[in-house]
């Protein structure tokens, strides 16, 4: 990396999921792509579902066929009201197959779909890959200019800002960020289990927070657990047997007996919006671009619709001559993800506001919304496509 670099049709900075399939994306159109990330391996067991417009996109960059037998589908989701409160919600049960799907997508744990993606990104001749990190960002009338922390430098017409919460990107690019912390928690762990979970997703809504056994291959589930801050640090802090029956117990002994692995990761809890999601020749992908509490699988799903729709934009615009990272091209990125983002964070914290209200009023408003979506069968149906992929997202 000198002055006699290349000038790229994009960067991307970042390496997590969303920042490798932007860049895979953006490689497959022609563009002539770089990836600035350290190559470093995937830190903790977690797991992420992958909804099924998440799989079809993963196919179609060749990702999907190297990852999918080490992934569980996930044909019918629960959701148990398990607050023990006078007004209870019914419980609500969605069937892929009600919709025509043989599943409605699958999880993996994301060390596997890392690799996956690793292994694609390498077979890519128009993908180029520094193993660094940014420094600095500049944008600049004509391109940015990306600083690395090993004294490079690279040239874009265009970045995507794949690089998280704490994006140096969408700092560059002058995007503020509304924050609210929600006090709450999330713990993650695997566990294993003597009854099989027959591609069951099993989320019981507890006065604090959802808690969420999500199948994996073979008698194995992942499971995050929400709850107030100091209780998850409480579970946390169990042994192997005390958070085994913990965990037993919360799952109302559906899987029979629950048996913790290894490893365990807990996260403060947060809503993130920016501004935009484009400026100053940065587009902003997953994590930089919106942050939800883990409910509904809405995350790197989000993420993912991210990096096609930047990956669609820019390539297109590329193909008819236009410069990737002219504020009209940056306009029709906002666009694209505007609704989509707005609704989905719109959603999932009415979700987790409703469940955690001592209001009356508000619990038996949620109670009979699931009551609703549960008996009405065009209702359910809607809220299981609108789960999968917004409906201006799906051809046909």
């Amino acid at each position: 990396m000198n002055d006699a670099s290349p000038i790229y049709d994009a960067v991307v900075i970042g390496g997590g999921p969303a920042g490798l399939t932007a860049a895979i994306a953006l490689a497959e159109t022609g563009a002539r792509t770089a990836l600035l990330a350290r190559r470093a391996p995937y830190a903790d067991n977690r797991t992420t579902a992958l909804l099924g417009a998440s799989t079809d996109l993963l196919e179609r960059l060749d990702v999907w066929r190297r990852c999918r037998d080490q992934a569980a589908a996930l044909r019918t989701m629960r959701l148990v009201d398990d607050t023990g409160r006078l007004i209870r919600a019914p419980e609500v049960r969605f069937s892929s197959q009600e919709i025509g799907l043989d599943q409605f997508g699958y999880n993996i744990d994301n060390r596997t779909l890392m690799a996956a993606l690793e292994e694609r990104a390498a077979e890519l001749s128009g993908l180029t890959r520094f193993d660094d990190e940014a420094a600095a960002v500049d944008p600049q009338d004509a391109m940015a200019a990306i600083h690395t922390r090993a004294g490079g430098s690279l040239s874009a017409r265009l970045v995507i800002g794949a690089d998280g919460r704490q994006s140096l990107s969408r700092e560059a690019a002058g995007i503020d960020v509304k924050r609210r912390d929600l006090h709450q928690s999330a713990l993650t762990f695997n566990i294993s289990h003597s009854r099989p979970h027959k591609n069951i997703s099993t989320e019981f809504h507890t006065p604090h927070g959802p808690c969420v056994f999500v199948p994996l291959p073979g008698n194995r589930s992942s499971v995050v657990w929400v709850s107030a801050a100091r209780e998850a640090e409480r579970l946390k802090a169990l042994g192997d047997d005390e958070l085994s029956d913990a965990a037993e117990k919360q799952s109302h002994f559906i899987l029979g007996s629950v048996r913790i692995e290894p490893g365990r990761n807990l996260f403060p809890l947060s809503i993130e919006s920016p501004k935009q999601f484009a400026n100053h020749r940065v587009a902003l992908v997953g994590e930089s671009a919106h942050v939800l509490p883990p409910i509904g699988a809405q995350g790197l799903n989000m993420g993912l619709r991210d990096a096609a729709d930047i990956a669609d934009i820019a390539g297109h615009a590329i193909s008819i001559g236009e410069d990737p990272g002219a504020p009209q091209v940056l306009a029709r990125y906002q666009s694209a993800r505007r609704s989509d983002v707005a609704s989905r964070m719109f959603a999932i914290d009415l979700a987790n506001r409703s469940l955690l209200s001592d209001f009356l009023p508000v619990q038996s408003l949620r109670a009979l919304g699931l009551h609703l979506i549960g008996s009405f069968g065009p209702l359910r149906r809607l809220a299981m496509r609108e789960g999968l992929a917004p409906t201006w997202k799906r051809v046909g």
